[in-house]
């Protein structure tokens, strides 16, 4: 930080000489203005220096099709343990199987007394006003 700041005071001695034995400085106090006080650019660090770079992983991913039609793979959120094991049809809810699963329906398409219009009507309308209002100034 040394010299760096929003106003740098500078310093200017002048030496005039009465006598031999006797000198008189006269200091003079200028501001000015930084002109060049921009942060500095951080220099990277060679390769090779200091310690090796680790790569990330990801999970591992299961290929096996015995495993992945007789297991919820991926849904163990613990650390240790096992994933759960698939039950039959028969034993899930109905409604399971009637989610949407594709994109969400657009809005000509439902009917206008459903919650899920109205919803999404309005979800339209918040998009819309973003669109209009990007870029300007409040």
């Amino acid at each position: 930080m040394s010299g760096y700041s929003l106003i740098r005071m500078v310093a200017f001695t002048k030496c005039f000489t009465i006598n031999s034995t006797t000198a008189v400085y006269r200091t003079k106090m200028l501001n000015r203005i930084q002109a060049c006080g921009y942060a500095k650019k951080v220099v990277g660090k060679g390769k090779g220096k200091g310690m090796a770079k680790e790569e990330l992983k990801g999970p591992e991913v299961c290929k096996d099709p015995v495993r992945l039609t007789s297991y919820a793979v991926g849904a163990n959120i613990f650390k240790q343990g096992e994933d759960p094991k698939l039950k039959s049809p028969v034993e899930y809810p109905e409604w399971l199987f009637q989610l949407n699963l594709g994109s969400p329906k657009k809005l000509h398409e439902l009917e206008s007394d459903s919650w899920e219009y109205w919803k999404r009507l309005r979800k339209e309308n918040i998009w819309r006003f973003n669109r209009l209002h990007k870029g300007k100034k409040f």
